[in-house]
């Protein structure tokens, strides 16, 4: 009989995880039950609860990444430096009981520290990276996994060996929900030429300011509907990702809904792109952390 185990992504918004039995996957939780929603000193009982009966009657190991390692989380767990492997994750790991007797594991994230460039952080993404290089048997490769802070990273004999952040999401639900650009809109309505009309502004070279105020003036001028105007925002801010490093072919990594998006834009600029969905990676890449982790290399 397989045993039990559970691998969660504890991130600053989300709580989601799966109870696995060796590889394959035998329940999942999705909770919107982030960091922001745990008091202090309160992870142990916060993770019991939202666990419930997975933990009832047995003492699976737990496997954690995301913002549960950072300075808000359960521990802090340094960053690891570039360039980082499934090894440097392992080695870098927080592990301690719970108090339900559950031996525990907390991932950590990465840090780009460049001499005389700007520093750059993730957390969580790295194990969808290692799981990519898994699921498809990669050693190389350059990937995109969108999300509220999108992350454009390189691959190179199954190490990480570079990333950039872009922050995309926040940036357009900052602007749609806390400006002028959003201001008095109607529900959206899909409309893909409308978004493919913001991919075409973001290669204009313009400064950010300027392009975003585009969003106002074509509104103004009636070139864009008001129904459309979250479409062309989103378009834009994903276009200037690819203005800004436009390297094909690439990996989108994430949610359906996200990745066509992102291909659309890709195939705007003549990127080549493959779309993989983002909950198999992660899963992916912590199996292979939590089998090494069982056959004890590291404790």
């Amino acid at each position: 009989m397989k045993r039990e185990w559970i691998a969660i992504d504890w991130g600053t918004s989300n709580f989601r995880a799966w109870l696995m039995a060796g590889d394959d996957v035998l329940d999942k939780r999705n909770a919107s039950y982030g960091l922001l929603h745990v008091e202090p000193g309160q992870f142990d009982a916060t993770l019991k609860m939202l666990l419930g009966e997975w933990i009832a009657e047995g003492t699976p190991m737990v496997a954690m990444a995301g913002m549960v390692g950072s300075q808000q989380g359960w521990y802090e767990v340094d960053y690891c430096s570039l360039p980082a492997s499934a090894d440097s994750l392992l080695a870098h790991s927080k592990s301690f009981m719970t108090s339900w007797g559950s031996k525990a594991w907390i991932f950590p994230g990465l840090r780009k520290s460049p001499s005389g460039d700007m520093p750059d952080v993730m957390r969580g993404e790295e194990v969808q990276l290692l799981g990519l290089s898994l699921l498809e048997d990669i050693d190389n490769f350059h990937a995109i996994l969108p999300g509220t802070h999108s992350k454009h990273a390189r691959m190179q004999q199954r190490q990480i060996v570079d990333f950039s952040t872009y922050m995309t999401g926040e940036l357009f639900q900052v602007l749609i929900s806390h400006s002028l650009l959003g201001r008095g809109l109607p529900d959206a309505a899909a409309d893909d030429s409308a978004f493919l009309l913001g991919v075409e502004a973001s290669r204009r070279h313009a400064a950010l300011s300027q392009l975003l105020f585009s969003t106002r003036t074509l509104r103004l001028s009636g070139e864009l509907s008001a129904e459309s105007v979250s479409d062309y925002l989103s378009g834009l801010l994903i276009g200037l990702e690819f203005s800004t490093d436009n390297i094909s072919p690439v990996w989108l990594v994430g949610s359906a809904a996200l990745t066509r998006r992102y291909q659309m834009a890709a195939n705007a600029f003549g990127i080549q792109t493959r779309c993989v969905e983002g909950d198999r990676c992660f899963i992916a890449g912590m199996q292979s952390l939590q089998q090494r982790l069982t056959e004890k290399r590291y404790g």
